[in-house]
């Protein structure tokens, strides 16, 4: 008996750019479902882009009814202001997907690439081309952080017998 398909949505988090990624795993196959990206207006105060934020997952999970979400981790950058709003969203988003019943799991930069393109060091621009080649109905409009976020989705479905 095979395993049931199951559908993963992967989130690359920013406070002015969440990409977020849906595919389906089913055993070794990978399929694209939807992708997109959320971004909360640069002039509302934080707490009301952190509920844009929140509103908008939401809208995705109802719309798609993930079984699984994995969320790229947060790198420290040498901006400590910038390092904290980007935990505010990660944390709002995470809030968000237990508050659907979802498990959350977290990739690192480094494993996603190296997943995808066997490079940890992989340029954005490698990213698309891997997922373009895995998932090939994905369309090349989306922006880096669509295909940033599927690319998270990827790596779970690879790597979540591991973990």
């Amino acid at each position: 008996m095979s395993a049931l398909p199951l559908r993963i949505l992967g989130i690359d988090p920013g406070l002015q750019h969440t990409g977020w990624g849906i595919i389906q795993a089913h055993g070794s196959r990978r399929d694209y479902i939807a992708c997109g990206a959320i971004h909360p207006p640069p002039a509302l105060p934080l707490s009301e882009r952190l509920h844009y934020l929140h509103q908008h997952v939401h809208e995705v999970i109802a719309h798609y009814r993930p079984d699984e979400t994995a969320l790229e981790q947060t790198f420290i950058n040498n901006n400590a202001a910038s390092s904290l709003k980007l935990g505010n969203a990660r944390g709002a988003l995470m809030l968000s997907l237990a508050i659907a019943g979802l498990s959350v799991h977290e990739y690192d930069a480094t494993r996603i690439k190296k997943t995808l393109t066997g490079n940890g060091r992989a340029s954005k621009e490698q990213i698309r081309h891997m997922i373009n080649i895995v998932l090939p109905h994905v369309h090349s409009t989306h922006t880096h952080d669509a295909y940033d976020a599927l690319a998270v989705a990827f790596t779970h479905a690879q790597w979540r017998g591991n973990i």
